[in-house]
């Protein structure tokens, strides 16, 4: 089922425009492409001098961007007003100002279309602006996507682009890079202008075009862990030390600790049928049979201590009790614990 925001997007490109957007949440992908596509689409080229502005929250009062939407728009059939940051705009939350947008909102001007980038972090629902926005504008909330979904999403969007992509090699991507939408979106646009005709992603191209080795990389490594590949996974930490700034320590902690929260789970409701424990766990079906080796080669005592090692080891990354040690011998020491 699409997203809300993959809807709007869709309206858009087919010229449909509303009065009103305002689009707020924690994933500013989402926020940006609405924005960005008004921004660049709304209005011919040559109308936007006249007929475009785009204000800053943190520069803009209530009362300004209003009076800008209810201008009327210069030989043109409508104006738009864009406004970035808009959590920023002073008083946005407080009764008075809140009014003056609900107001507007009871009539706004056709030819305007006003937009509100609203990112990270969302109006409080209980109050009437919020309520207001629901009713008579377009209100998107952005929220992040769940790290169990986002190979579905990665698949999903290189569909969108026109090219495809197995599952495996979904999730491999997102476990390699992380969750920013926006840093997935350009690297895969990095690798797209490569293509001449659609084609299938593999692990190759990731390699070729990304620079995610496919040998190398925090996918194998959690990998070798549940498998109790000593010798692979001392190969990758290696490789890692080798090259600390494509590899920081932070997120790799942070993906052993997701991994092994996981096992954890599964050992939980080790009861439950494949269908039921892939959704209750967020692991996709495919790698079920990998975690339930892992779940095999760490009993839940193990796991328990495993997760206390890997705490240890943030702490460390930050400067806690770390006696000076470097990165990469407070990742070598954590996985010796874990895997001994």
């Amino acid at each position: 089922m699409a997203s809300k925001a993959e809807v709007i997007l869709k309206d858009l490109k087919a010229g449909k425009y509303a009065p009103v957007y305002f689009l707020q949440g924690e994933e500013p992908f989402f926020i940006d492409q609405i924005s960005d596509f008004v921004e660049t689409n709304a209005i011919a080229e040559h109308e936007k001098g006249f007929n475009q502005v785009v204000m800053y929250g943190k520069d803009a009062q209530m009362n300004e961007i209003l009076s800008n939407a209810r201008r009327f728009p210069m030989m043109a059939d409508r104006q738009v007003v864009i406004v970035k940051e808009a959590q920023n705009i002073y008083g946005l939350g407080k009764e008075d100002i809140d009014n003056l947008l609900i107001q507007y909102l009871q009539n706004p001007l056709p030819s305007t279309i006003l937009v509100f980038a609203h990112k990270y972090k969302k109006l409080d629902g209980r109050k009437p602006l919020s309520k207001e926005l629901d009713k008579k504008a377009i209100l998107v909330t952005s929220d992040k996507v769940k790290d169990w979904d986002l190979g579905k999403w990665i698949e999903a969007y290189i569909i969108e682009k026109g090219h495809q992509i197995d599952s495996p090699t979904a999730t491999f991507l997102a476990d390699s890079i992380g969750n920013n939408l926006e840093v997935i979106a350009n690297e895969l646009g990095k690798m797209f202008i490569n293509f001449n005709e659609p084609t299938k992603i593999t692990k190759d191209h990731i390699q070729r075009f990304i620079g995610i080795n496919k040998e190398y990389n925090t996918f194998e490594l959690t990998k070798a862990i549940g498998f109790k590949d000593v010798i692979k996974a001392n190969k990758i930490i290696h490789y890692f030390s080798q090259n600390p700034k494509s590899h920081p320590l932070i997120p790799i902690i942070a993906l052993v600790y997701s991994y092994f929260n996981k096992v954890a789970l599964i050992h939980y409701n080790s009861s439950l049928g494949d269908a039921e424990l892939s959704k209750k766990v967020g692991v996709h079906p495919y790698f079920l049979k990998e975690y339930r080796v892992a779940v095999r080669n760490y009993h839940l005592g193990k796991v328990i201590d495993c997760l206390t090692y890997i705490r240890e080891a943030d702490l460390r990354s930050k400067g806690v009790d770390s006696g000076g040690m470097e990165h990469s011998e407070i990742l070598r020491e954590m996985i010796f614990k874990i895997m001994h």
